[in-house]
């Protein structure tokens, strides 16, 4: 019998699902979308039954595709982070899971920082501020505005520890996972008894604390037969998916950058020690392996992309379902006609507020510089090219910490687009590589359930055997200039808008 190793990405907006050989092979994928829901400004939920039904349809979807869904002997997972449960005393979610979107928690927010100072912050969980997005304060909202749910809530999980209880019937998290949530310490690698006593809970309301890429132990035999997967199936925890999906694609030395463009923008720099930027711009976050950590930040990305597409280009998705084709395609050949710069079309990307280095949970989306020549391909590109300012962002911020970048790796749905990668290398005028890993997030988690289960010795030679280098683009001189500029009208707008923001919100 062959080996094999799933890997699950459970994104913002859909799981993906797949299926290796030990050599690395890709032997199967499925995608499913599922939906959020935004009952108010700021408020981003979804129905926790969606993530289960997702991956009961993934399975059969590999099935169907003729895996050997039987063979899986091992399974991880790539977590959106943030995303949290409330649950009673069997699992059962007490409301809606609140996404890592949601900037509901200002108040609380705003409260904490006060009492504490973002400095305290910093230095015992590595997050730059008391972020409203960020699940400690979105937890105290909960207790302050839905006491019912509280009075119920039996225990407080992130979308890996809900899943994996579904699967084993064991309350685990890992690290990688914990390490943004504000009530995880990471100098100890221990809740923080600081949040607890302000949440006026015991560690009893938490999941037992693991490694990434650790064995949690068998499936529940009722899960396997529903799933179709062998009763010996081992589950084994994962990495937050940005993390993991860098090290898919090989990026676990320290100076190797990677960027994703899928839902979020996420960037993640590797590092063998916490370190701390003394501007505090920069967040620290665990890595997906022991005692390693990263520079870490995302915001949205790619969903401004989705964004755009389901509210202002319905003939183009029509049209793709028309020709079988992907109707991302049919966006990229209008920008493809556009020149670098978007003839003065500037875009900013904050459709769910602003995270590290420019925190500001009042941040919004602006188009700036349309005149009546803009098409829609400009305002395509101009996302496109907002995204790569962000990235240049987050680079200037970690070079202003002495942390040398080597190498771009690009992944997620936007690295598939070779004017995206041409675009971001030459904003930052960096090369950008990009590897085989078709879907490195899956393929990082299936990475780290092989090693929890023995099949590898190390996480790093794992990746050297089964990442390649296929292509890279070039920085172009040519576009240096109007990209220059179009940075500088991006890091304005950033700074200039911040009132603005305020008075849209009513705070001002």
């Amino acid at each position: 019998m062959s080996k094999l190793l799933v890997g699950i990405d459970m994104g913002t907006t859909a799981l993906k699902i797949a299926a290796f050989d030990t050599a690395g092979k890709l032997l199967g994928s499925a995608t499913l979308e599922y939906t959020l829901y935004t009952p108010q400004s700021y408020f981003v939920e979804s129905d926790p039954a969606v993530y289960m039904d997702a991956i009961e349809k993934g399975f059969a979807k590999l099935a169907e595709k003729g895996v050997p869904i039987k063979d899986v002997v091992a399974l991880g997972f790539s977590s959106q982070s943030e995303t949290m449960f409330f649950v009673d005393e069997n699992c059962k979610p007490l409301r809606n899971s609140i996404s890592w979107m949601d900037n509901r928690a200002v108040e609380q927010s705003q409260r904490l920082e006060k009492k504490y100072g973002n400095e305290l912050c910093y230095k015992h969980t590595g997050q730059v501020s008391w972020g409203a997005n960020w699940p400690a304060t979105k937890a105290l909202w909960v207790k302050e505005n839905e006491p019912e749910v509280w009075a119920k809530t039996k225990k407080i999980l992130l979308i890996e520890d809900f899943i994996i209880y579904q699967l084993t019937g064991r309350y685990v998290a890992d690290c990688a996972m914990l390490t943004s949530t504000l009530y995880w310490d990471i100098t100890t690698k221990k809740y923080w008894k600081l949040m607890l006593d302000e949440l006026e809970l015991t560690e009893d309301y938490f999941p037992e604390i693991l490694e990434p890429g650790e064995l949690v132990g068998k499936i529940l035999p009722d899960m396997a037969e529903k799933l179709g997967l062998s009763p010996d199936t081992q589950i084994c925890t994962g990495a937050m998916d940005n993390a993991i999906g860098a090290l898919g694609v090989g990026a676990y030395r320290p100076g190797v950058f990677s960027e994703s463009i899928g839902s979020t923008l996420a960037v993640c720099v590797p590092t063998d020690k916490v370190v701390y930027d003394p501007n505090q711009q920069m967040p620290v976050h665990y890595y997906t392996m022991k005692d390693t950590y990263m520079m870490h930040t995302f915001t949205s990305g790619g969903i401004c992309m989705r964004w755009f597409r389901d509210k202002f280009c319905q003939m183009e998705k029509a049209m793709a379902e028309q020709l079988g084709e992907d109707d991302y395609n049919l966006l990229t050949k209008q920008a493809e006609n556009i020149p670098a710069g978007s003839d003065g079309l500037s875009f900013l990307p904050h459709l769910s507020g602003s995270l590290a280095p420019d925190v500001n949970p009042h941040a919004t989306g602006i188009f700036m510089g349309i005149t009546l020549m803009h098409t829609k391909g400009h305002f395509i590109r101009a996302i496109m090219e907002s995204l790569g300012y962000l990235v240049r962002r987050n680079i200037d911020a970690l070079e202003a910490m002495g942390l040398h970048i080597d190498e771009i790796r690009a992944f997620g749905g936007g690295s598939k687009s070779p004017l995206w990668n041409q675009i971001n290398a030459d904003i930052l005028q960096r090369t950008i590589c990009v590897t085989s890993s078709k879907e490195a997030a899956c393929l990082g988690a299936a990475i780290l359930a092989g090693y929890a289960v023995g099949i590898f010795d190390s996480i790093e030679k794992a990746c050297d055997s089964m990442v390649e280098v296929i292509a890279r683009y070039e920085p172009s001189s040519e576009n240096k200039a109007v990209y220059d500029h179009g940075y500088e009208i991006y890091k304005k707008m950033q700074t200039d808008c911040a009132q603005l923001f305020e008075m849209v919100n009513g705070n001002d």
